[in-house]
């Protein structure tokens, strides 16, 4: 049966209640952290009552679950993207999604100190672990799927792919925690500047 206009609109206004609640939860996650942050809180920062809340999330842990889950599906979305509209070349790609996370669009202080708050709760939150690692795995793979390719086209040799990943991406986490420490003297032209040094030192064929 072919969804009415009358249920497809009630579709939508639950959709977009629910993502009205997640932004409201970012921004009281970012201020309170996650420990401090309550029901009552994210209603207020919403506007709504406690009851709606619990109307779409039941508990406070599946709506921080699923706010995690937003920010997460929220860069793969852009980093899906920015893989698309790339240049063709494998060098190409990987310049693109390197720079991508220096965007100021990503490296927003409140979204990445959402993160930084959810990953230091890994280790005793077995959902987030989850999330993280699904998250990690998939910008892992590619990545490394990408130098495999470079490392062939120029006959690199002393180094693997899985290295030139970790190291890109232990520098990017690196340069989004100085972001958020350190706003008023983290330079975002520099740390790309570093970044396309480190692409160069690797692969000096193709950067």
């Amino acid at each position: 049966m072919a969804a009415t206009p009358k249920t497809t609109r009630r579709t939508a206004s639950r959709e977009q209640r629910r993502k009205q609640l997640i932004k409201a939860t970012i921004k009281c996650i970012a201020r309170n952290g996650i420990g401090s942050t309550s029901i009552g809180d994210v209603a207020t920062e919403a506007g709504l009552s406690q009851g709606i809340v619990n109307l779409h999330f039941e508990s406070k842990d599946n709506l921080l679950n699923e706010t995690l889950r937003y920010i997460a599906d929220e860069y793969k979305d852009r980093f899906n993207t920015t893989l698309e509209k790339s240049g063709p070349g494998a060098a190409e790609k990987l310049l693109a999604l390197v720079e991508l996370d220096l965007r100021p669009s990503i490296i927003d202080r409140q979204k990445i100190g959402v993160w930084f708050a959810f990953w230091g709760e890994v280790k005793s939150r077995p959902a987030y672990r989850k999330i993280c690692d699904e998250r990690d795995q998939y910008y892992d793979d590619i990545i490394e799927g990408l130098c495999t390719t470079i490392i062939a086209e120029g006959a690199y040799k002393g180094f693997s792919a899985t290295t030139v990943a970790i190291s890109l991406n232990s520098i990017t986490n690196g340069m989004w925690l100085s972001s958020l420490i350190s706003p008023k003297s983290f330079d975002r032209n520099k740390a790309l500047t570093a970044l396309h040094d480190l692409l160069r030192r690797f692969f000096p064929k193709h950067f």
